[in-house]
Parts: structure tokens; C-alpha cells; sequence
């Protein structure tokens, strides 16, 4: 933006100057000396957000680490690593990647804020973006196509969950934990039969728990009088019909059992969705302001 200034010429015959001096308005914008661009209420927002989350990735990093070296000491030094289920069904190695995951990104923000380093604040917001279409993505696909999404884990996970119960005890104690929260037993629509595909639990097993299902599957596990867990309440159910297996075990699997949970807590669950949304799109909002911030006050000082 300019400032002109019109001379006119002299009342004299000698002749006067006529012309249009042209001021730049950018040279007469004076700052106080501590003036900055940069906002300390955004610039300690993101930070105090990403310290949180800093510490939260820190411990999740910690526990997984713990419970993977008590797994791997358990097996004297072996930990089956195949293909990517495993590394999936793994627990305590998907709590280490998420954990240093949230470590490194969280870390970005907080020192980018703090440093004010536009480098560390562009993978930061980059990173959120991601996760944020990401998480879009898979909502889209779980609220548009839940028949499809609900057959997809039954056909991959399935077998493969059912044949790792007890070779996993993470794994082993999250299964009994949804299906005692869940009120389910197996997985798939086959319901407690699923456990027929696990060698201990399989009819032709020379195990005492052959025909049998995990303690979690039963309705009544816990005896009232004693206050003890009877571990032996499912065995030999799967050689019951439907009708004679659920007075005593539920049979109903965990994914049908989960999805119809979603269907009836829908309005909740997207709620829930909707306002975790929200709050990543305020925060890559903020680290973009802060970004612009840093950025014009670079320029102020370049002048």
C-alpha cells in the first residue's frame, strides 16, 4: 500500500514542479522493541497439549516394553514375529508402536512449539492430517458398510485369534475380558464352536479341556458362596446342542455381539467420534496459526 502526495507549482511565472511523490506505507509502520507475531497463548496451548500426549506415548512405550520382555523371558527368548498378524495380535508390540508413535509426533509438537521451529510444527500438523484421514477413512467404512466390515474380521482374525489363545497370555486375557464384558463366546457367527479350531479346546485334543470353552464364555463362572473362579464351568459344552450349551455358556460370538453394541450406541459412539475430530482439526489448526506466526515474524526480522 503507497501514500501519494500531489506538489503543485508555484504561484511565481518562473514555473513551478509538478509531480506525485510516492511513499511506501510498509516503511512507516514502526514496532515497539518486544513486539513479536508469535501468540504465547497458541504457542503454549500446542505445547501443554503435546506434553500431555508426550507423557501418555512415554508410559504406553514403557508398559509395552515391560509386558514384551516378560513375554519374551516367558519363552526363553522366542517370540513368533511371521507376518503381519502376528504383529497385530501381538498386544504388547502394538502398544510399543503406538506408544513411539505418540512419543516422536507429540515430541515434535512440543518442541516445535517451544523452539518455535517451523520444520518440527510442518511434521507435526502433517502427521495429525494423516491420522486424521486416516481415522475418516476407516469411520466411513465402519458406519457405510458395517455388514462388510463386520465379514472382513470375521474371514481374517478369526481362526488365527481362536488358534493363539493360549500362546499369547495378552492376548489370552483380552479375549476372556470381551467376552465376559460382551456376554459372547468364539468370534465368528458360529459362537462357542469357533473354540473347536483351537488345539486344546478341539474334540480330538487329549487335553482335559477337549469339547470345552474358556471359563470367560460362562454365564455363571464365579461361585457365589466362594467367591472363586471355576475354570472347568465350560468343559465339554460344545458337544451340547445350542439350546443345552446356553444355560450354561453364552454362544452368541464377540464380532456380531460388538457390531449390534455399535448399532444401539450409535448416536454415542459418533458423538464421541465427531468431538475427537473436532479437537485434531482445532489442533492442526493452531500449529498452521503458530506456523504463519513464526513465519511473519522470520520476515519482520529479515527487514
Amino acid at each position: 500500500m503507497s501514500n501519494y502526495r500531489y506538489h503543485g507549482g508555484g504561484g511565481g511565472g518562473g514555473g513551478g514542479y509538478y509531480g506525485i511523490e510516492v511513499r511506501d506505507m510498509h516503511q512507516r509502520i514502526s514496532y515497539p522493541h518486544q513486539f513479536t507475531f508469535v501468540s504465547s497463548c497458541v504457542k503454549y496451548m500446542i505445547f501443554m497439549l503435546n506434553l500431555i500426549f508426550w507423557l501418555f506415548g512415554g508410559l504406553l512405550l514403557g508398559i509395552g516394553i515391560y509386558a514384551f520382555m516378560d513375554k519374551w523371558n516367558d519363552a526363553n527368548g522366542w517370540v513368533k514375529l511371521e507376518n503381519i498378524y502376528d504383529v497385530v495380535l501381538n498386544i504388547s508390540l502394538v502398544m510399543i508402536i503406538a506408544g513411539i508413535v505418540i512419543f516422536v509426533v507429540s515430541f515434535a509438537g512440543c518442541l516445535g512449539a517451544l523452539r518455535e521451529n517451523t520444520h518440527l510444527l510442518k511434521f507435526y500438523s502433517r502427521c495429525l492430517l494423516i491420522f486424521f484421514l486416516m481415522e475418516m477413512v476407516i469411520a466411513i467404512i465402519c458406519f457405510v458398510f458395517p455388514q462388510n466390515m463386520n465379514s472382513f474380521v470375521e474371514y481374517q482374525f478369526t481362526d488365527k485369534i481362536i488358534h493363539s489363545y493360549r500362546d499369547d497370555p495378552d492376548l489370552q486375557n483380552f479375549i476372556d475380558f470381551a467376552q465376559k464384558e460382551f456376554q459372547c463366546c468364539g468370534l465368528s457367527t458360529a459362537g462357542y464352536q469357533d473354540w473347536a479350531k483351537n488345539e486344546y479346546f478341539n474334540c480330538s485334543s487329549p487335553s482335559v479341556e477337549k469339547c470345552g470353552v474358556p471359563y470367560s464364555c460362562c454365564i455363571n463362572a464365579t461361585d457365589i458362596s466362594s467367591g472363586l473362579v471355576n475354570i472347568m464351568c465350560g468343559y465339554e459344552v460344545q458337544e451340547h446342542s445350542v439350546a443345552a450349551a446356553s444355560k450354561l455358556i453364552w454362544t452368541s460370538g464377540c464380532i456380531e455381539i460388538v457390531r449390534v453394541w455399535a448399532e444401539r450406541n450409535l448416536y454415542t459412539i459418533a458423538g464421541i467420534a465427531l468431538g475427537i475430530a473436532l479437537i485434531q482439526l482445532l489442533v492442526i489448526y493452531l500449529a498452521k496459526t503458530l506456523e504463519g506466526q513464526i513465519e511473519l515474524q522470520k520476515s519482520r526480522w529479515a527487514t
